[in-house]
Formats: structure tokens, C-alpha cells, sequence
């Protein structure tokens, strides 16, 4: 097995190697004046099952498309160096949320992107929490590996709400069956019942209308759950319409926390008593202070790794696509 890590995802690819106890594989990368790059293993990898990690997440540095590029370049590059099996592993895909037409003549780009992995000859796609599950694995002819966070939530979620009633909701109705998933697998580790909720969402042209609540609320605390959270308006508007109803308060979760435009100062507001986020994006974009009393990150870096020690021993990897 050769496991690489792209530059921009080097932290997050250094805990998967010593999760496994390999050294990342040596490669480079080099830029060009006129912004054109180049990134070529620098070991031997004829006949290797290889894994790449690159998450897809825009940052100062690089923009999403910027790391794409380079992720499906060197992933070429590998097959043209006969690599006998390469499985791109992508802690945060990008585009997973342009999964269908709302519009006419919309693009479905998360089918796109699949189209992009096929064509450099990609054996596999690893990712933690897509916009939807059902689209996602649609769209892929070659193998696509969804895992789920709820396995990395549960335990930590379990202290914040003690022995509390507890209510999973979800913060739009597409994203009901998430909820639903996350209710049931929550259930069975507090050993008791949890309840269920969900609001209703409206989004035109960046606006975002619905304020119905379905679900008895009150009195309980509501996890409310998403696979990321952007500007972190749905969550706040979740949480503000739980906490009219009676909730006793609220924590957010979210594999993905991209933080963008006015996010900080969402996420401070007090309607949101804590926010959980995995660490697929660093929370570069909010202020330390923020993390310290409102933000927890919770590493998937050991969920990746075990998902490819079962990949590349043949294991099954069911357990790990479920909660």
C-alpha cells in the first residue's frame, strides 16, 4: 500500500498514516509563474494499491478547484505509472450539494465531478458525510465510499446532553432521513427513546423563507443535524424556532464546518449552545476565542484510516457506512 497526502491536505494525511502505521509516501509538487502546477510521486508505485488524500475545501491558498485539479492530475499521473489500484480519499467533496435540478437547465454537478474521477481512471472515492447519499452513489460508476459521522458524534453528544430528553431534528425536510438515521442510532446508545423533529426550508435566489416546526420540542435539548453548515444561518434559524417552542437549548452538528461570510458571528449567537464539527475543514475562518467556548472539533482522521486498513485487506466496510 502507498498512501499520499497532497499538500494542502498533509495534516490531515500525516494522522492517517500514523493511524496506520505507515509512512506517507514521498511525492512533489511545484507550481509555475503563470499558475500552472505539476505533482508527481517520487516512489515507485507500479503495480501498488495507492490512496490519495486531498480534501476539497477552498482556503487562503488554494480554491476548491484549485485542489481538484491537482488531486485528479496526480491521480492520473499515478495510472500513468501503473498503479494497479488508486482510491482518492476526500475528507470534505465539494459539489455535493448541486446534486439535482431545482431550475431549469441547472447543472447537476455532483454527477459532473463523478464524470471527472471516472475519466483519470479513479478505482474508488472515500468521503465522510455527502449532501445526499442516495445521489451520491448514483452518480459513480466506480466504486464510492460514503462514511457516516455519526459514530464520531455520538459518544461526545452523549455527555453534553446527560440524562436530559433529548429531540434530533433536522433543519430542512431533505434532510429528514439523515435525522431520522442519526435518532435511531442515538436511541440505541442512550438506551432510550429520543425524539423527532424537523422545520421547513424555502431557498430562492440565495433567500432562504419557512418557519413551521413539526415536532413536540419543549423541555428537551435538540441536536440538531446536518452534513455542513456554511454561513450557519439554517442552523441559527433552527435553532431560534426550537427555542420558541420551549427547548431547553440547542447544539448543532455538522461534519463539515466550512465557516464562511458571517458564520463567526452566527455561531456566536446564544440561541446555539454549542456547535460540534469534524476536522475534514479546519476552522480556519473563525476566531480562536470562538473555538474555545462554542465550537468543539472532533477528528475523522481514525475513520478514514480504518476505512482503508478494510479497503486495502478486503475487509467490509458496512459497519463504517452506518452508525
Amino acid at each position: 500500500m502507498k498512501l499520499f497526502a497532497l499538500d494542502a491536505s498533509r495534516s490531515f494525511g500525516e494522522g492517517i498514516a500514523a493511524a496506520l502505521e505507515v509512512p506517507l509516501a514521498r511525492h512533489e509538487e511545484r507550481g509555475f509563474e503563470d499558475g500552472e502546477h505539476k505533482a508527481r510521486p517520487l516512489e515507485v508505485v507500479r503495480g501498488a494499491d495507492v490512496y490519495v488524500v486531498q480534501g476539497l475545501h477552498g482556503d487562503p491558498s488554494q480554491s476548491a478547484n484549485d485542489k481538484l485539479c491537482r488531486l485528479l492530475f496526480f491521480i492520473a499521473c499515478l495510472r500513468d505509472c501503473a498503479a494497479a489500484r488508486v482510491t482518492a480519499v476526500v475528507p470534505y467533496l465539494a459539489y455535493g450539494r448541486k446534486d439535482r435540478r431545482t431550475k431549469p437547465r441547472d447543472p447537476i454537478t455532483t454527477r459532473y465531478l463523478a464524470q471527472l474521477f471516472e475519466a483519470v481512471g479513479t478505482d474508488a472515492v472515500v468521503t465522510l458525510d455527502v449532501h445526499n447519499v442516495a445521489a451520491f452513489e448514483n452518480a459513480y460508476r466506480c466504486r464510492s465510499v460514503p462514511l457516516d459521522s455519526r459514530r464520531l458524534f455520538a459518544p461526545r453528544l452523549k455527555e453534553l446532553v446527560g440524562g436530559d430528553p433529548v429531540v434530533i431534528a433536522s433543519p430542512d425536510p431533505g434532510g429528514v432521513k439523515r435525522a431520522q438515521l442519526f435518532r435511531e442510532s442515538f436511541e440505541r446508545l442512550l438506551g432510550r427513546p429520543v425524539g423527532a423533529a424537523f422545520l421547513d426550508k424555502r431557498r430562492s435566489g440565495g433567500v432562504v423563507s419557512g418557519d413551521l416546526l413539526v415536532g413536540e420540542v419543549a423541555g428537551a435539548v435538540v441536536v440538531v443535524v446536518d452534513d455542513l453548515i456554511s454561513t450557519g444561518g439554517t442552523m441559527r434559524r433552527a435553532a431560534e424556532a426550537c427555542l420558541a417552542q420551549g427547548a431547553a437549548r440547542v447544539v448543532a452538528v455538522a461534519a463539515h464546518g466550512l465557516f464562511t461570510g458571517e458564520a463567526a458571528r452566527t455561531i456566536a449567537a446564544p440561541s446555539l449552545a454549542r456547535v460540534l464539527v469534524s476536522d475534514t475543514v479546519p476552522p480556519f475562518r473563525l476566531p480562536p476565542s470562538l473555538l474555545q467556548e462554542r465550537v468543539e472539533v472532533i477528528t475523522a482522521v481514525p475513520l478514514f484510516a480504518e476505512a482503508i486498513r478494510r479497503l486495502h485487506g478486503g475487509g467490509s466496510i458496512t459497519a463504517l457506512l452506518e452508525g
